[in-house]
């Protein structure tokens, strides 16, 4: 199966149909995909943190929602996601292009990508590292449940190797 296909579908099955994103080449044969589902609506937004506040009011008028994003801009929204979806015990689901692991051709992505993983673990939320395409869709299914069983975000990691 298609990685970024994997991704969609995971998507589909439980049922997201409110997508914010950040511009990432390694996830925009994703956003392709999502631009072409009449039943997701898709937000591009310039900032992580605008994107975690249009997923809050999202949530809060019955959507189900994710953002997708590289991880550099975790960094960017970690007060959002704090104050705001864990506060009030939203789900999200956070699909992140995991850039700066092995394979990383830019080294300024690399101090990120190892600090993700920590970051996230410091924040108390959970992630998952799908290393094949069958993995991500069944990690999407299980961060979402546990985003739902949990009330905060969870994170699934894809990184540019695999992807």
């Amino acid at each position: 199966m298609d990685s970024s296909k994997a991704v969609y579908d995971g998507l589909k099955c439980v049922g997201i149909d409110f997508i914010v994103s950040v511009p990432c080449v390694n996830l925009s044969k994703i956003l392709d995909m999502i631009d072409e589902d009449d039943e997701i609506i898709h937000v591009p937004v310039t900032r992580e943190e605008e994107g975690i506040g249009l997923c809050a009011g999202a949530y809060l008028g019955g959507k189900k929602v994710a953002i997708l994003m590289q991880n550099s801009g975790l960094g960017n929204s970690i007060n959002a996601l704090k104050s705001l979806t864990q506060l009030y015990e939203m789900p999200l689901l956070m699909i992140m292009s995991h850039r700066g692991t092995e394979g990383e051709g830019i080294c300024g992505q690399v101090p990120m990508g190892e600090s993700t993983p920590r970051i996230l673990e410091a924040m108390d939320f959970k992630y998952f590292k799908p290393e094949k395409s069958e993995e991500a869709y069944e990690n999407i299914k299980e961060a979402w449940d546990l985003s739902l069983q949990e009330g905060k975000p969870v994170s699934v990691l894809l990184e540019i190797k695999y992807w």
